[in-house]
């Protein structure tokens, strides 16, 4: 039998951190590990380091410096970190993901501290099993990567894209439980076609232009097969590629390995939650909705084609569906005369006329719901939302384009140009409104409700797959979470607040779905909340 190796003394353990405590080491500790001296004399517990941290982060003034102190303390003591974000989401949440994480990979060469996750350039092709099998962890859980190509709606990032599967992962964590020594973020390298990148002297990816089709798919497939021999049970979800590989790397591998594209299949999810929430405001079955979205790519089509599914569960013929779920992209509405749609767009072109304006779209199809998927701000206009409001008594405005500076609207817009009818979400967070003596608090439909928790469920139930069941379950999970009062207001999600809750709720639905659809490989449990929350991460010093 191999023997346990020595355990980590002095400032070895301080500098580990899932295993330093800092402050909150005992005096026992102290002595054990040979860390008298090394640190102050007083002893704090967790709690006071907590109270630390959000004084200290209170006192700043800048949002990417309260992300900077954020991932240091991460890679200083992991343990504190998910205490300090776990102890108050709402506010902590916009930091380490949207809109923060933004700026953060836009200036990632440039802010750079410290080795986080794996970076797996196209040049070791070949290789790509021995590179990741530099990763300490043996047992991987999820893997959250991107090329980095269609970061949020900022455009090539190229490298710097890595911020966003660290902060994606960070929520996996405090958000649902998922254990953070299960989670690896991954940057698949195969260059950047930003040119000030490549010019810029810090920047720390390939200096390279793009590689495309077969070379870069066969890159993919190899990095697959890593993940499957190294980590079989793994769950990989794919984050910003841009639409011209994220559809079919879906495709793919979606009924071949655990998988799943939070783009596509997580904002389907959080928006379809939205419009279930919002049918108890207008009194509409979600069979009686039709929806028009200012995007045409994986995130409208996905959209579209989960509501249209959640339709077709309540009786509608799928293809009617489809047709309630209008697409217009950068050259009009989605029509099926048009000779530039991709396979992926034409199971919703409509049969009419082309039409070449917003607006006049609204006012053709009459739609209940407007989201807003383009990554281009201001879209949705005065114009726009008083043509909603004109037909609709209270029309639904959902800006999902992310960060706040692509938001197609602002909260105080929709609210203000509707009269205060306007239902509303957005992707990124916006502060809460008055207008006329009345209060509303904008809901966000961040997929932070959704991913994390189908996480969760399939961390505790070691699922062979993810299917569109799994979210269409997850939406409806979601929105039977919005009380009453938080509809008042104008919320259509669960305050953020009590995002770990909501989650381990969702967990359990989704759970469920996995073992009914057979897809689990541990045995069904007779209480299957008992089972996610066992498995659930709480922030605790290990003894």
């Amino acid at each position: 039998m191999t023997e346990a190796p020595p355990p980590l003394r002095g400032y070895a353990r301080l500098r580990d951190p899932r295993l330093n405590k800092g402050t909150a080491f005992t005096e026992a500790e102290r002595r054990a590990y040979g860390l008298e001296g090394l640190l102050p004399p007083a002893v704090t517990n967790i709690e006071l380091q907590v109270a630390r941290r959000h004084a200290e982060i209170a006192n700043l003034d800048d949002d990417l410096q309260k992300y900077l102190v954020l991932t240091d303390l991460q890679a200083r003591n992991e343990t504190l970190f998910y205490a300090v974000l776990m102890s108050d989401p709402a506010t902590y949440m916009p930091l380490v993901y949207t809109p923060t994480v933004g700026e953060a990979c836009q200036k990632f060469a440039h802010i750079y501290r410290e080795a986080r996750g794996m970076y797996l350039p196209i040049t070791a092709r070949g290789r790509i099993r021995d590179v990741l099998g530099n990763w300490p962890q043996r047992d991987v859980r999820f893997i959250v990567v991107t090329d980095g190509e269609r970061i949020l709606g900022l455009g090539d990032l190229g490298a710097g894209g890595m911020g966003i599967p660290i902060g994606k992962l960070a929520l996996y964590t405090a958000c649902a439980g998922v254990p953070p020594q299960y989670c690896l973020p991954v940057v698949l390298d195969v260059g950047t076609n930003n040119a000030a990148l490549l010019d810029d002297p810090l920047y720390l990816g390939l200096r390279q232009n793009r590689v495309r089709g077969a070379e870069y798919m066969e890159f993919v497939d190899e990095f697959v097969d890593a993940v499957q021999a190294l980590y079989p049970k793994c769950c990989i979800q794919w984050e910003d590629f841009a639409n011209h590989n994220a559809i079919p790397i879906l495709a793919r591998y979606r009924d071949k390995v655990c998988t799943f594209n939070d783009d596509i299949q997580g904002t389907a999810a959080v928006a379809l939650a939205g419009i279930l929430a919002a049918e108890r405001i207008t009194g509409m079955k979600i069979t009686d909705q039709r929806l028009l979205f200012l995007g045409g790519g994986s995130a409208g089509t996905g959209i579209a084609e989960l509501i249209s599914q959640a339709m077709a569960r309540e009786g509608m013929d799928i293809a009617e569906a489809r047709r309630r779920n209008a697409l217009f992209d950068i050259n009009g509405l989605i029509v099926s005369s048009r000779t530039d749609l991709a396979d992926f767009q034409k199971p919703f072109a409509l049969d009419r006329p082309p039409v070449a304006h917003f607006v006049e779209a609204i006012k053709a199809l009459r739609p209940t719901a407007i989201i807003g998927v383009s990554a281009v701000p201001k879209l949705f206009t005065h114009e726009v939302v008083a043509a909603m409001a004109e037909i609709n008594r209270r029309p639904i405005i959902f800006p999902y384009s992310n960060p706040t500076s692509r938001s197609e609207c602002s909260a105080e817009e929709a609210y203000r140009w509707s009269d205060g009818r306007a239902i509303f979400a957005s992707g990124s967070p916006f502060p809460p409104v008055e207008i006329g003596g009345r209060h509303f608090v904008p809901g966000q439909g961040n997929n932070v409700y959704i991913f994390p928790a189908v996480g969760m469920a399939v961390f505790a139930t070691e699922a062979a797959r993810v299917t569109e069941d799994m979210f269409v379950v997850a939406a409806r999970a979601v929105a039977e979470q919005v009380s009453d009062t938080d509809l008042a207001t104008g919320l259509i999600y669960p305050p953020q607040s009590r995002i770990l809750e909501a989650s381990l709720y969702v967990a359990e639905r989704v759970a469920a779905c996995i073992f009914d659809q057979g897809l689990a490989r541990v045995k069904r449990p007779a209480d299957i909340a008992e089972l996610i929350r066992a498995r659930a991460y709480r922030p605790v010093y290990p003894e």
